[in-house]
């Protein structure tokens, strides 16, 4: 049976643990609070840039641009994006599992399907399958180090390339969009 010394010790390093998870939970609030209110503010920008992009394309000529001709889909690549680490609830699996099944109906209809990772936890699961994409490059997993456009261009070059050569007739990318801290919703 423990004495009075170690039971002493013993709370004080309970104590201990839990004023440095308690501090640990307001920095990780903090940066919650400023990563939704960076998303909030800049949801009305991308909006009006997506109006924007609508209205611009609706007065162009559809027959002129090699993205927008209507092709047979043989070749479809699907772009699914988790995060590099885990611990975030539904967050990854939900992705995961909408990018096996759009694999497996796209396979039903006899249509050849690539997955392109971009995130560590989608890679772990796809790159033991055949259809594993892997000519976009090998740093998609160190892409959220560093999330700025000269990051991201090459990644979109090389799809759009890949489409106008007719490799892939139809490129849909799976992702989560943000609703608020406690639920995304699965886009494809």
């Amino acid at each position: 049976m423990p004495n009075l010394k170690e039971v002493r010790n013993r709370i004080a390093s309970v104590n201990s643990t839990m004023q440095i998870t308690s501090a640990m939970k307001m920095v990780s609030a903090a940066k919650l609070r400023r990563a939704q209110d960076a998303i909030i503010q800049m949801r009305p920008y991308a909006e009006k840039l997506q109006e924007i992009l609508i209205n611009l394309s609706a007065g162009l000529d559809a027959s002129e641009g090699i993205y927008s001709q209507q092709r047979e889909e043989k070749n479809i690549l699907l772009v699914s994006i988790t995060s590099n680490r885990g611990l975030c609830g539904a967050f990854n699996a939900n992705i995961i599992k909408k990018t096996k099944a759009l694999v497996s109906r796209f396979e039903q209809e006899d249509k050849e399907v690539k997955v392109l990772c971009i995130g560590k936890k989608t890679e772990d699961v796809f790159k033991k399958t055949p259809n594993y994409y892997t000519e976009a490059g090998t740093e998609l997993g160190k892409l959220f180090d560093a999330l700025v456009y000269d990051n991201v261009a090459p990644i979109a070059e090389h799809l759009m390339a890949q489409f106008a050569e007719g490799n892939f007739d139809k490129i849909i990318l799976v992702y989560n969009k943000f609703k608020n801290a406690a639920s995304q919703i699965i886009m494809d």
